[in-house]
C-alpha cells in the first residue's frame, strides 16, 4: 500500500520539539561531565543539531540525505578550523564559537556520523512507519 509523506508542518513542529529535547540533553551533560564525555557528548550532539535544522528546512528530505549532508557540513567546519578562521572568529563572537569552533580535532571526524546516525535511522523509521496511507487521504 503506497504512502504519503507526513505533512511539512507535522515535520516542522516534530523537529523543533526534537531540537529542544537535544539541546536539554546538552545542557544536562554539560552540567554533570567534563572532560572526554563532555566534549565527545557536545560533538555527537552538534551533529545531531544539525541533522534536526536540515529536517526542520526540508521536511521531505530522506534520511539519507539528510545525514549526508549533516555529516558532510560537520566535517567541513571541522576542517575549517584548520585555517584559523574559526578560531580568529570564535575569539570575536560567542555565537562563532558554538558553531564553528575553535580548532581541528580528529576525534570529532568520527563523532559527527555517532550523532547523526540515531536520528537517521529514528527518522528512516518514523517516515516508514507514520506516512499516512494514499487510499487514506
Amino acid at each position: 500500500m503506497p504512502r504519503m509523506p507526513l505533512r511539512p508542518s507535522t515535520v516542522r513542529l516534530a523537529a523543533a520539539a526534537f531540537a529542544a529535547l537535544l539541546l536539554a540533553v546538552a545542557l544536562t551533560i554539560r552540567s554533570v561531565t567534563d572532560g572526554v564525555v563532555q566534549n565527545a557528548s557536545g560533538t555527537a550532539l552538534y551533529a545531531s543539531m544539525v541533522y534536526v535544522a536540515i529536517v526542520f528546512t526540508a521536511p521531505r528530505i530522506r534520511p539519507w540525505i539528510a545525514g549526508a549532508i549533516a555529516v558532510a557540513f560537520c566535517w567541513l567546519v571541522e576542517f575549517s578550523q584548520l585555517t584559523g578562521v574559526p578560531a580568529y572568529l570564535s575569539e570575536r563572537s560567542i555565537v562563532a564559537r558554538l558553531a564553528l569552533g575553535v580548532e581541528f580535532d580528529p576525534a570529532d571526524l568520527a563523532w559527527y556520523p555517532a550523532g547523526v546516525i540515531p536520528l537517521l535511522a529514528g527518522h528512516w523509521v518514523i517516515r516508514r512507519t507514520l506516512a499516512v496511507p494514499r487510499r487514506y487521504r
